[in-house]
């Protein structure tokens, strides 16, 4: 091997190591305490979502509250984000591969960011696919900030893009784009960062490395650090 492949292979292996090692750390913001907001993380293997009760969503009021409190019967909502077409197809994966290979390397894809009401937050069922967190009101308003930024507001107001089969859940047109640098996982991190989170945005491409940052934020909730 050439001196100047191995200089290529060794820059290359430095930037693989430095991707996954890369960590962004959200606000310095309070943790747990006894008026704190419950949040889950769920993840089906692929991908990542966001569950949590309604009402502390729709008293802040703005955009994101009134699509919430619109939805159909249910406590809770989930909540996530991906490709506008891919996302929303429900129909069997193997039929629509070509479609989530466009998803990943065509540039500039429309995405849309998904609300389905759901009964209840329940508690963590599946510890291997489910993490539940806690946080604070300042650090719950800012998830839902950023849950909020990511919607398309032309005129301030949002536009649905599709309804889902059960005809309860909605995807509404988002700001974002998608792309394999940044698909529905690494959004689920940009959101808990914006709560406090420390998130590792190089290993996104796995919805357990999602899982992973989440896990070791639950022990500084329970300590209500920065309370």
């Amino acid at each position: 091997m050439s001196g100047a492949i191995r200089i290529l292979m060794a820059g290359l292996a430095g930037a693989i190591l430095g991707l996954i090692s890369w960590s962004v750390s959200g606000p310095d913001l309070p943790r747990g305490g006894s008026d704190a907001v419950p949040v889950r993380i769920d993840s089906n293997g692929f991908h990542t979502d966001l569950v949590m009760d309604r009402a502390p969503l729709i008293a802040r009021g703005g955009p994101l509250a009134e699509l919430v409190a619109g939805l159909g019967p249910g406590e809770a909502v989930r909540i996530g984000w991906g490709d506008a077409r891919f996302y929303v197809d429900q129909s069997p994966v193997t039929a629509r591969l070509p479609d989530g290979v466009r998803a990943l390397f065509a540039p500039g894809n429309p995405s849309v960011v998904m609300l389905s009401p759901v009964d209840r937050l329940t508690p963590v069922r599946d510890p291997e696919r489910q993490v539940k967190l806690t946080l604070s009101p300042d650090a719950f308003e800012a998830l839902a900030a950023r849950i909020e930024a990511s919607l398309d507001l032309p005129g301030g107001a949002p536009r649905l893009s599709a309804t889902g089969p059960d005809g309860r859940t909605r995807f509404y047109a988002s700001a974002e784009t998608f792309w394999i640098g940044r698909m529905c996982n690494r959004w689920t991190a940009e959101v808990l960062a914006a709560a406090g989170l420390t998130v590792h945005p190089g290993r996104t491409v796995v919805a357990g490395a999602v899982l992973a940052d989440a896990r070791s934020a639950v022990p500084l909730d329970r300590l209500g650090a920065g309370d």
